[in-house]
Order: C-alpha cells, then sequence, then structure tokens
C-alpha cells in the first residue's frame, strides 16, 4: 500500500462469542469493516484493524457443559474456527484479540479499578429479569410478549448482591454525545427514546460464577462479561493504545447497540478516556424475511459457503446487501449475483478488453469514459458506509464500459485509442473494487501490468504495457 500518511483509522468489530460455529452475520460485519479498513489504506491512513472473539462470557460454559467438554478445551476449539473465518474470508485484521488471554484480564481489572476510584462503583442487591443468551438484565418493558426481543426466552428472576456502575450520573453527557457517535440516525434515536425514559445504574458484577475475570478486590465475583467484552477495544490495542485510541469506527449488529452507544460511553466517561469517533450500527441478514436461526433451520454457515465459492464471490454477495436495514440472503442470491454481476459483467469486461488488447495493443489517448465514472459520489457512499450503493455506482460503470465496447464495435475497428480508454477504466474500477474483492482486484492489476498502491491511481493514466488476455475472473455457477 501506498506511503502511510500521519492520520490514523482505528476500526473494529464486535467479538463473537464461541458458544457455537461461525453465523453468516458473522461473515457480514467482518466484510463490511474489511472493506473499510482496505478503503482507508487506499487512502493513505495508517489503519489498526480489530477482531477477535469473547471466551468470557457464561453462553460458553453452558455451551461446553452441555457439550460434555471442559471450557478451555470449548472455547479454544471453537475460537479456532472463528480465526479459519477470517482466513479464508481474506480479513486483513491487525490483530485478532481473545479475551481469555492473561493481558486481557489485567487490562479490565485496571480499568474497573480506576472506577471504582472515582466513586463510580458500589455494592447493593440486585433482583431482576435475566437473559442468560445476552448476558443482561432486562426490564418488563424491554421484553416482547414477557420474552427476550433478541432469544425469543423468557428471562430468569434473579436476586443477588452485586456490585453496580453508576450510569445515571451519565445521563446528560450521554445524550450530548450518542446523536454524534451512533450511525444511522435511527438507531440513534431508538437508544435516546430509551435514556428519555429512564437511566438506572447497572450491576457489573456476577456472583458464584467459575469463568471469566475476577472482579477486583473481590475473588466471589466475576466481572460482567459486558463490561469485559466492551473493554476489549482498549486491550487489543496492546502498546499501541497512545497510537490509535480512540476508535474512529465500532461497527457491530443492531442487537448489541445498546452496550456500545449507552455502556461503552459511560464507562470511557467515567475513567477520563476520550470517546470513541462513531458507532456503526448495521441490519441483520435474514432469510424470505425471518431471523436466520437454528430453531428454524434457515441458517447459513459461512465456511461451508466458502468451501464452496472463492471468497471474494463470498464477500461481493454479502457487501452487496444493505448495511443499515435487514437484507434477505440465501446462497441463491449468491449464485445469481455472481452469474450476473460478477461473471457477466465485471468478468467479461476484464476478458474481452485484454483479449482485444492484446492482439491489437493500445494507444495513449485522454481517456473520455472516465468522465462517467462519479468518483465523488462513490467516495461519499464510501464515507457514509454505504457500502452497497458504492457498489451500485462501480457496477454501473462497468455496464457503461461492456455499452462501449459493442457500440464502437471494437472487435471491427481494432481502434487502439478506445482500448486503451477501456483498459484505463478498468484499472480505475480494480483499484475502487480492491476493497470488497481484493484477489479478483489484484488480478485485474497484474493483467494490466500495474500494482493497486492507493486511491490516487484512479486519476493516473495507465502505462502503456504489453498486455495479456486475463484468466477467466468468475465462472458461472451452475
Amino acid at each position: 500500500m501506498a506511503g502511510k500518511t500521519n492520520k490514523k483509522f482505528y476500526i473494529t468489530t464486535a467479538i463473537d462469542y464461541v458458544n457455537a460455529e461461525p453465523h453468516l452475520g458473522h461473515a457480514f460485519e467482518k466484510s463490511i469493516a474489511d472493506a473499510l479498513a482496505r478503503w482507508h489504506r487506499l487512502k493513505g491512513k495508517d489503519v489498526f484493524f480489530l477482531t477477535g472473539v469473547d471466551e468470557n462470557a457464561q453462553k460458553n460454559v453452558q455451551a461446553a457443559e452441555k457439550s460434555g467438554v471442559p471450557v478451555k478445551e470449548f472455547v479454544d476449539r471453537n475460537s479456532a474456527l472463528f480465526l479459519e473465518l477470517c482466513k479464508k474470508l481474506n480479513i486483513s485484521y491487525s490483530e485478532f484479540i481473545r479475551t481469555s488471554a492473561k493481558e486481557h484480564g489485567l487490562v479490565v481489572q485496571g480499568i474497573i479499578k480506576k472506577i471504582i476510584d472515582r466513586g463510580d462503583i458500589y455494592k447493593g442487591v440486585y433482583e431482576g429479569l435475566y437473559c442468560v443468551g445476552c448476558e443482561a438484565y432486562y426490564t418488563e418493558k424491554d421484553l416482547v410478549n414477557g420474552k427476550c426481543p433478541e432469544h425469543n426466552k423468557e428471562p430468569e428472576l434473579r436476586k443477588e448482591e452485586a456490585y453496580f456502575f453508576r450510569l445515571s450520573k451519565y445521563k446528560s453527557q450521554l445524550l450530548k454525545a450518542i446523536p454524534r457517535y451512533v450511525v444511522p440516525k435511527s438507531k440513534a434515536n431508538e437508544v435516546l427514546a430509551r435514556i428519555n425514559e429512564g437511566l438506572g445504574d447497572i450491576c457489573i458484577s456476577r456472583k458464584g460464577a467459575k469463568w471469566g475475570i475476577d472482579f477486583p478486590n473481590d475473588s466471589n465475583y466475576k466481572t460482567w462479561v459486558w463490561v469485559d467484552a466492551l473493554i476489549n477495544y482498549i486491550s487489543g490495542l496492546k502498546d499501541k493504545e497512545k497510537e490509535y485510541w480512540p476508535a474512529d469506527l465500532h461497527v457491530i449488529g443492531k442487537g448489541i447497540n445498546w452496550f456500545h452507544s449507552v455502556i461503552w460511553p459511560a464507562l470511557l466517561l467515567s475513567v477520563g478516556y476520550e470517546l470513541p469517533k462513531k458507532l456503526l450500527v448495521h441490519g441483520y441478514l435474514t432469510t424470505k424475511g425471518a431471523k436466520m436461526s437454528k430453531s428454524l433451520g434457515n441458517v447459513l454457515s459461512p465456511l461451508a459457503l466458502l468451501k464452496k465459492y472463492p471468497a471474494d464471490v463470498v464477500r461481493y454477495s454479502l457487501l452487496r446487501c444493505s448495511v443499515f436495514e435487514d437484507s434477505d440472503f440465501s446462497e441463491e442470491i449468491l449464485v445469481e449475483r455472481n452469474n450476473s454481476e460478477l461473471a457477466d459483467k465485471l468478468g467479461n469486461l476484464v476478458s474481452r478488453v485484454s483479449a482485444l488488447a492484446e492482439k491489437y495493443g493500445i494507444e495513449k489517448c485522454e481517456n473520455k469514459l472516465i468522465k462517467k465514472l462519479d468518483f465523488k459520489e462513490i467516495e461519499k457512499h464510501m464515507e457514509n458506509y454505504e457500502l452497497d450503493r458504492a457498489l451500485s455506482l462501480i457496477f454501473g460503470f462497468i455496464g457503461e464500459c461492456n455499452e462501449y465496447v459493442q457500440e464502437n464495435k471494437i472487435w471491427e475497428t481494432k481502434d487502439g485509442k478506445k482500448l486503451y480508454e477501456l483498459a484505463d477504466s478498468i484499472k480505475s474500477i480494480a483499484v475502487l473494487l480492491y476493497p470488497f474483492i481484493p484477489e479478483t482486484a489484484e488480478k485485474i492489476a497484474k493483467t494490466l501490468d500495474f500494482e493497486i498502491k492507493d486511491i490516487k491511481q484512479i486519476k493516473e493514466p495507465l502505462k502503456i504495457s504489453k498486455i495479456k488476455k486475463s484468466e477467466i475472473l468468475f465462472e458461472k455457477i451452475r
């Protein structure tokens, strides 16, 4: 990549529970974050990209007990699957955090001690409705038909002596910060409405739990997993905290918006940390409008898809989904996007132009065709995290290039100047597609004899070289 500027960009995904194998939502979130990380690298930024797994959750303990496997062995085995997903999906992370790591536990305890020193933690008795799946307490009004809205299960009634965090103390600061912090606006409004209904203090300890991080100064308790999990965004930086904090962008699913938009900033305010700049809350992937769930039998395994199809096909089909709204996804949708967009449009263009350029050569000239590429609009969509819209514009331009070949009958005219315009346009397409389908973008760059380095290459004319016919970029899936 290009020489780095002094501007850093620190991006994170949520860390994933390892109570089960990765699901498609994990692949979707990682693909979004990876596309944004690669985009900012193209813009010359010094990117730090953190992803990883949450190993301290009670639901991991329950899943391990159900499997009859020791907890450590169970989380090690499942964490390996999340690492495999990152590698197979070509996720360019800087650090993969596992919250069972000793260093993470020490950072968590250090931050809690600071909160205690600020007088923001006190001991009391808690009685409330607890959802094990969310590892969170709920009030009656949070429930839907008496059940957790995320897991559709009735919560347990629990009563215990516990440590509390003075969340209520930060209400006014949160009301000011959230509108600037949470994207899209609708997700900011959701949490603001909930805060305005009343913001109580939260229980941040678990009595008698055998798995997790010890609560500072009281070994009878473990730290509530959400406090432990959120602090990964600091502990994952290790010795680079001064260099990269605050986070520029947290990427999360809508089900954990409250924890990230309310609890996380409040913890940071308590210890005097600068707040993260943006929280991107994405929608869910659905099947025929229904949330993917094991009980409905409509879950798609990303690792199974990656065994069948190339990483770029999986990435592209996911990134074509809306970032902010829920999107329908299925293997049929993946096949359709591969055949009609990747193979018929992009693959066909590169194949035809490279074959004609190899046969007839190219002649340098002003590229007028590139004026049809709305780079400013694509850039705007990327900055607004509207990845699907950016892709639509890029593929709109691919369509323009295919029409240009047809209209000018280049196979008859053998026009070297028009072939240059097309080759130069494909160079820009390769640079723009790099964040989305990096392996394919690099193959196209190799065909045109250049190396993808930075976004400025879009405006730099393609150097004349001997172009050879491209390999088939995408096979049709029958």
